[in-house]
């Protein structure tokens, strides 16, 4: 939360922006496609009727217990948020954090993992290697 007087560097996803029930990441899994590196694993699901492309996390305890956990998770949410302007169309994502991730968020922070992340994105088509905002 922002203090009293700080502008927010982005507007929340909030809750609509994101996946939340079991159904949905079950959808996302069984009929989207998947890419994966040794760092994330990403599963995207086109939804041709919405508008609005929404995220969802899952990070296991083997990356680590709560507090990194939950750091991988604020990592991955911010250097999503950055690239949500440059996907076309609207898709459910769904983004696995396997072990090596905590290694690679503690070498590199955020850029290491938006890096990756770009990686992933191009190849499952959701935007193009040009467009990335890098």
């Amino acid at each position: 939360m922002a203090a009293a007087g700080v502008p927010r560097s982005r507007p929340p996803a909030g809750r609509r922006g994101r996946l939340t029930r079991s159904a949905e990441f079950d959808r996302v899994y069984r009929q989207g496609r998947s890419f994966a590196n040794r760092h994330l694993a990403v599963y995207a699901f086109p939804r041709p009727a919405e508008e609005a492309t929404r995220l969802g996390l899952s990070v296991g305890r083997k990356v680590g217990g709560a507090v990194e956990r939950n750091r991988v998770k604020r990592l991955l949410r911010e250097a999503f948020a950055t690239r949500r302007a440059a996907i076309a169309g609207a898709y459910d994502v769904v983004i696995v954090a396997r072990p090596d991730v905590l290694e690679l968020a503690e070498r590199e922070g955020v850029e290491g993992i938006a890096a990756t992340l770009d990686e992933l994105l191009v190849r499952a088509g959701v935007f193009a290697s040009e467009e990335t905002a890098s």
